[in-house]
């Protein structure tokens, strides 16, 4: 079995995890000072969301050179060091690759648009207005809803951008432009990097003459796109990943919502490796919902023999301890998470149990209104919480209690359950690859089985805010939520793991 089946992988987002220099922004040396942590924690691998160079406009995800590290985060060689010190801990790494543009302060793109006949003009999708005088499209950008098309002087013609208008489409129909690409994928690859996780990968193909359908015309094309030639693209990635030993993984974030179109993007196990699955991060909280969340993807993913994932919160997406408020909760949705049939995706903080932060408006920074969920790892109850000069956003509300610090001194706090939980997985091959069978719900209570050769574990969830009768007579309890679970019953909101053979 490959490794990033069994994994546990723990996205880090930078700027907002440990500042090694004091200057308010954290940077790849504070994350190699906190591999022991991850270590203790037991994760098996980390995502750094981007490094690269970049003006910033969306935070990392607008690269202007694709193969150096932004002096904000670092260089070349504490990246190097990072990736030493974290291998020989044992914890892979990955690094977030942004396949679909640039930064329009990338030189490609400033060679693009000085001249119709530059070299890297058709690095880039450009067009005329229709003969109306309308655009060429009537797609929508991210956040806003303004057009993906922005009109450039110089060159009369207007140019995709399907995010900011400072973040350009690469046209991915031209082979110079994926012969580029696939180059700086080869060159981390050869400083020893594990895989990518591919930034929305599935919009690099695009079929720009058409509209998108009149009753989604102010929805946003991103979870729109969707394009048969994607997956020629997709292939000749996977093959420059397959050109390198150590079995380097590829994790597209496929923004679809709909399983059985992100399962086309597994190909025939020649495309993606894994996808993100992003109904759980959009699951109400109720057994019914996640009855329907878990069905649909294991039916999905079934037909093409591909590998779940689970995520609960991420960069773009509020944290899951302020979706659901309160600690027993977000116990209760880590167990889930760390007990489904798949890869297990954590997000810095998460295991904290720490909330967004609020942020007052003119703190806000990010062109996508994210900011709360980038709040700084707190790392000890200190009124700087391990960040000397203060840190570039705010800290979620009463951080010291959610510190790292404070929680590695209770033994019965987020962090130390969710430690225990990590070991439980670990230490099990029914939870690392078992199958999934028995799936239903009892009132409002979650029931599935983990199975593999003759060992059994059933995990029951309770949505409720009440207890709940269970009968499991014969049952050892393996894990509880909640500090002193009673037998027989299960506690308001409460998440155990039973063996029962």
């Amino acid at each position: 079995m490959t490794w990033w089946r069994d994994a546990v992988i723990y996205q880090i987002y930078p700027r907002s995890f440990s500042d090694s220099n004091a200057d308010g922004v954290g940077d790849l040396n504070g994350v190699r000072h906190r591999l022991r942590y991850l270590e203790w924690l037991g994760i098996d691998a980390i995502w750094l969301s981007p490094i690269f160079p970049s003006p910033m406009r969306d935070f990392g995800y607008d690269v202007s050179n694709f193969v150096d590290v932004d002096p904000t985060f670092g260089s070349l060689r504490d990246f190097d060091l990072l990736v030493r010190e974290a291998h020989e801990l044992g914890i892979r790494v990955l690094l977030d690759w942004v396949p679909n543009h640039t930064s329009s302060e990338h030189p490609w793109f400033l060679d693009a648009r000085s001249s119709r006949t530059s070299r890297h003009r058709d690095w880039y999708i450009w067009r005329d207005a229709k003969p109306d005088g309308s655009l060429p499209n009537n797609w929508i950008h991210a956040w806003s809803d303004e057009p993906t098309w922005t009109w450039d002087e110089l060159t009369g013609q207007y140019y995709l951008h399907m995010f900011l208008a400072d973040q350009p489409d690469l046209n991915w129909s031209n082979p110079e432009v994926r012969d580029a690409m696939s180059e700086t994928l080869r060159f981390w690859l050869e400083r020893g990097v594990d895989g990518f996780r591919m930034d929305v990968v599935h919009a690099i193909g695009k079929d720009v003459d058409h509209d998108d359908p009149a009753d989604l015309r102010l929805l946003s094309h991103t979870p729109l796109n969707d394009v048969d030639v994607t997956h020629e693209y997709l292939r000749e990635i996977r093959r420059v990943l397959e050109e390198y030993e150590g079995d380097r993984v590829s994790i597209g974030e496929v923004y679809l919502l709909d399983p059985v179109r992100v399962a086309t993007y597994y190909g025939h196990g020649d495309e993606l490796h894994l996808s993100f699955n992003f109904k759980s991060l959009f699951t109400a909280w109720r057994a019914s919902a996640w009855l329907d969340t878990i069905g649909e993807t294991e039916s999905a993913l079934g037909p093409v023999s591909a590998w779940p994932t689970w995520v609960l919160s991420n960069h773009d997406n509020a944290r899951v301890a302020t979706r659901l408020g309160g600690q027993e909760r977000v116990r209760a949705a880590m167990t889930l998470l760390l007990a489904l049939r798949g890869t297990a995706f954590l997000y810095a903080g998460e295991e904290l149990g720490l909330e967004d932060a609020i942020v007052a408006p003119e703190q806000v920074v990010d062109p996508g209104g994210r900011d709360g969920c980038r709040a700084p790892i707190p790392w000890d109850d200190h009124e700087d919480h391990g960040w000397p000069a203060g840190a570039w956003l705010p800290f979620a509300g009463d951080a010291s209690r959610f510190s790292v610090q404070r929680q590695e001194e209770s033994s019965g706090s987020t962090l130390q359950f969710t430690r225990r939980l990590l070991a439980l997985r670990r230490n099990s091959k029914v939870l690392r690859s078992g199958e999934t069978e028995n799936l239903h719900v009892q009132g409002d209570v979650l029931v599935f089985d983990r199975v593999a050769d003759d060992e059994v574990l059933r995990v029951l969830v309770n949505f409720t805010g009440s207890t709940h009768p269970v009968d499991l007579v014969g049952s050892t309890l393996v894990i509880s939520s909640v500090d002193r679970p009673t037998p027989g019953e299960l506690a308001a909101n409460e998440a155990a793991i039973y063996r029962v053979r």
